[in-house]
């Protein structure tokens, strides 16, 4: 990572502007008082930081739906999302069988560790929550404390004892970090030393070596250390 002073003049901020279009630099102008080397400065930093927290949000998103899978694998089998006896909402279906589909295109095998891999990590997070309807004219409910946590995704997280929705609800609010970032939208508004530490946090319940080498290797912290708004330019 290169750190220098910004030697941008005029004319390349304003080409800079129209390049990532005025709409989304807007939100750097709001909280940069409207300078616009600041605000180009700070859309940089923003860039360095969604690039650091890549890594470790990684990590975990693989760490997470390997263990889910291996609990769930163990419960209701190795295709344990074909098995009706998980229980799995509307949604969850529809995004197994979007999953399958694009599996199929691609001409890749549709089974266990490509259906695995292929599933988003908005689709691990849904199966610590409560769970929805079973169809769009189905005004039934599953019940995930009953078919998923309780008999197989407690044990995904074998260093720590706790209910259902206390998993789910750091995954969640890690799930709009990561989405935030897979999109190219800002997160310096966040509190992202707090979204660091929960990474390693929830990592941890699940494989302290893996919260350990994540620790280890990144550079977060770095990154938020470098100032945000003065004339610096990070990358």
């Amino acid at each position: 990572m290169n750190t220098q002073k910004s030697t941008f003049n005029d004319s390349i901020i304003n080409a800079l502007e129209h390049s990532l279009s005025p709409e989304r630099i807007s939100t750097y102008l709001a909280a940069t008082g409207g300078d616009k080397r600041l605000a180009i400065n700070l859309y940089t930093w923003n860039t360095a930081a969604s690039a650091a927290f890549y890594g470790p949000l990684q990590g975990m998103e693989i760490a997470l739906r390997n263990a889910m899978h291996r609990e769930l694998s163990s419960t209701y089998g190795a295709d344990w999302y074909d098995n009706p006896a998980c229980g799995l909402d509307f949604g969850t279906l529809n995004r197994i069988s979007d999953a399958k589909n694009d599996l199929q295109r691609s001409s890749y095998p549709i089974d266990p560790p490509h259906v695995v891999a292929a599933l988003s990590f908005g689709f691990w997070v849904a199966l610590l929550g409560k769970g929805g309807r079973f169809g769009a004219l189905n005004s039934a409910k599953s019940n995930y404390d009953m078919t998923l946590w309780r008999p197989s995704l407690y044990k995904a997280f074998p260093n720590i004892r706790m209910r259902r929705s206390e998993a789910h609800a750091p995954f969640d609010y890690l799930r709009t970090l990561r989405n935030r970032i897979a999109h190219h939208e800002p997160i310096f508004q966040r509190h992202l030393d707090a979204d660091y530490r929960q990474i390693l946090t929830v990592t941890g319940w699940m494989c302290a070596d893996t919260r350990d080498w994540i620790a280890h290797h990144n550079r977060i912290e770095q990154v938020l250390n470098l100032p945000r708004n003065s004339d610096v330019i990070t990358f």
